[in-house]
């Protein structure tokens, strides 16, 4: 099967589709391979040649101190939108979909980073104590819902919390070099395809990036439910790079214009933003102990940015009438004199005549 270039890197850029993907795959974690490595757990891919394809979960080296929030599909105007993941301080809005091992659909509880070493939760992650020896055990309740999407019929329903709106916010990082060449390289195997694999891919997740071999690959146990093949074409199926995916891109993120295929939105586009999904504005809170307050405020500010009074101080000032003054300053405005007309006043001298005493 050949593909085109362009075609494998669509998922990257942020693209919208008129058929949801298929539920996730149900599928084993494989065993870290060291220190330092982080989970990133797999997704539907989408080409325009074949439609959606599965990018296996993998484990890779993570940015001292970066969390990794994962790429999701979300409902709205229409279309599924992707929005792509990215690396930063902490987990942002990921669109509540359940992905397993350690991402529950809210945060992440697989592990956290402790100065420039990063320790493992083993109760949901795949760690071996011969490898790794920073780990620690804290239990978490699972989530089996496979739901591979947000909003519309069937998706997760899920918005933004504070705290993940005011991570959204921070400063992030792209996907590495290693997690685009490994969705690349899932792009090129015709059983990755769903229409092949019928949502049960024969490799599911590998222990490392771009490691597809035998010993690293994993395969599903199982789709993660009925699969229905789309009634149209990849081609047919296939929207616009809409504004609509705009929604939860952080807005002073690296990664922002990369989601949207390196546009500056326009206000026709802003104004198009809030066809389906709208934005989510955070609701104000005055707990001191909500570590997103101060940046939810800075999150407001942003979003109010379209009010701005300094420009309209200087629309009344444009607006207000010439100082008075000049050669014309003295005249008076006929319209303003509310005295007799001239004419009667040049008779006035005969009226006072007959009552004896002018005015």
């Amino acid at each position: 099967m050949v593909l085109t270039a362009a075609s494998c890197a669509q998922i990257a850029v942020g693209i919208s589709v008129r058929v949801g993907p298929p539920a996730l795959p149900v599928y084993a974690q494989p065993i870290c391979p060291g220190p330092g490595y982080f989970w990133t757990p797999g997704y539907w891919g989408w080409n325009d040649d074949a439609g959606y394809y599965w990018v296996p979960g993998t484990w890779v080296v993570a940015p001292v101190g970066m969390l990794w929030t994962p790429g999701y599909w979300g409902w709205g105007g229409g279309f599924y939108a992707w929005h792509a993941g990215y690396w930063g301080p902490h987990i942002g809005f990921y669109g509540g979909i359940n992905y397993g091992f350690g991402y529950g659909g809210v945060g992440f509880v697989g592990g956290e980073w402790r100065g420039g070493a990063f320790y493992y939760n083993r109760s949901v992650t795949n760690v071996s104590v011969t490898n790794v020896t920073s780990v620690y055990t804290k239990t978490v309740v699972v989530n089996n819902t496979t739901t591979s999407f947000n909003g519309g019929t069937g998706g997760v329903a899920a918005r933004p919390t504070p705290q993940e709106e005011a991570a959204e916010h921070e400063h992030h990082t792209a996907a590495l070099a290693s997690q685009t060449e490994h969705e690349h390289l899932a792009s090129q195997n015709r059983q990755n395809f769903a229409s092949e694999n019928h949502g049960r891919p024969a490799i599911a997740a590998t222990a490392k990036a771009g490691d597809f071999s035998s010993r690293s690959a994993v395969s599903a146990r199982a789709a993660g439910g009925e699969y229905h093949a789309p009634a149209m074409s990849p081609k047919e199926a296939r929207g616009p790079s809409a504004p609509g995916n705009r929604m939860f891109t952080p807005a002073n993120s690296n990664n922002a214009n990369r989601t949207m295929g390196n546009s500056k939105p326009t206000p026709q586009d802003k104004s198009k933003s809030n066809e389906g999904f709208r934005p989510f504005t955070p609701p104000s809170s005055n707990n001191a102990q909500n570590k997103g307050a101060g940046t939810n405020r800075t999150y407001q500010n942003h979003g109010s940015s379209g009010t701005n009074p300094v420009p309209e101080s200087k629309n009344k000032t444009a607006a207000a009438p010439p100082k008075s003054g000049g050669p014309n300053a003295s005249r008076p405005v006929p319209s303003s004199h509310k005295s007799s007309p001239p004419p009667k006043k040049q008779n006035a001298p005969r009226e006072d005549r007959h009552k004896g005493k002018g005015r």
